[in-house]
């Protein structure tokens, strides 16, 4: 993951939120984000769905609906938000139910929830705005809950990723490179909390963890690499000489590797009017 940038693949110097072309990119390769990227810890998913004072849960950058399927089969009723309408149609092939819009102008005509939740996307919504739009659809003492799932690779797996991208992006920050990963996502959850105090409605935000692990064979990471943030905006010639790389770092760390994660979620109640 990145060290220095605020979200994993993408160049420093910015708010993620800015980025509104890599935000809106990942619909690309919906198919292919859908099938790569990792689920959540059901035990997180539980916890926030039993913190909650109802079942009707909104899920803000939704995608193809990776966590809203996992809250549904927690017993919600899940509604998706997205701004992609790539992202969205994968998911309502999937069942799900989708509205196309930017969570910051979205119209909640009068709809109210019990929880918020946003999984992998939150840096990609304006902090201050998302969280005051949050508190306007929430319930009095419903749940604002913010995922995200955190590379944690070993060293030699970090290194063999971070030689990969010296020699082919050298101007984008590694995807798995050494260095302690876990300060970008607190970045920002910062940023995050900073938005949810500023908003007022909320009681002080809490940090909860789980930690986990998976293991890739080398297949399934080069069909990850593509999903990560800015990836799938690379030149063809580029991308493919980092799939090809990438895939020989596999092999030479022996075809497969294990992953740790830690999926950190910033949650917060709105408080009673």
């Amino acid at each position: 993951m990145p060290t220095t940038s605020p979200a994993p693949g993408l160049p420093p110097g910015q708010e993620t939120h800015q980025l509104r072309q890599v935000a809106e990119s990942f619909g690309t390769e919906a198919d292919r984000y859908d099938r790569a990227r990792p689920s959540y810890p059901d035990s997180l998913i539980a916890r926030i769905a039993a913190a909650s004072p109802g079942p009707d849960v909104l899920d803000v950058g939704c995608g193809t609906g990776i966590a809203t399927r996992q809250f549904q089969t927690a017993g919600c009723r899940v509604l998706g938000v997205d701004v992609d309408e790539r992202m969205a149609a994968l998911a309502r092939e999937r069942g799900l139910e989708v509205e196309v819009s930017s969570f910051e102008t979205w119209d909640a005509r009068g709809r109210r929830f019990d929880a918020v939740v946003s999984a992998q996307t939150w840096h990609w919504i304006d902090p201050v705005a998302g969280a005051a739009k949050a508190a306007e659809v929430l319930r009095p003492g419903g749940r604002l809950a913010l995922l995200w799932n955190v590379m944690q690779p070993s060293p030699p797996v970090a290194d063999a990723f971070a030689e990969v991208y010296r020699r082919v992006l050298p101007q984008m920050p590694a995807v798995g490179a050494a260095g302690p990963a876990m300060q970008a996502y607190d970045a920002m959850a910062g940023k995050a909390r900073e938005g949810i105090e500023a908003c007022g409605a909320f009681d002080e935000p809490e940090r909860w963890q789980a930690d986990w692990e998976r293991t890739y064979t080398r297949d399934e990471w080069l069909d990850a690499v593509p999903t990560f943030g800015g990836q799938s905006l690379l030149p063809a010639e580029q991308r493919e000489e980092l799939l090809r790389q990438m895939g020989a770092a596999v092999d030479a760390l022996g075809g497969e590797f294990v992953m740790p994660y830690a999926t950190v979620v910033l949650t917060a109640t709105l408080r009673a009017a």
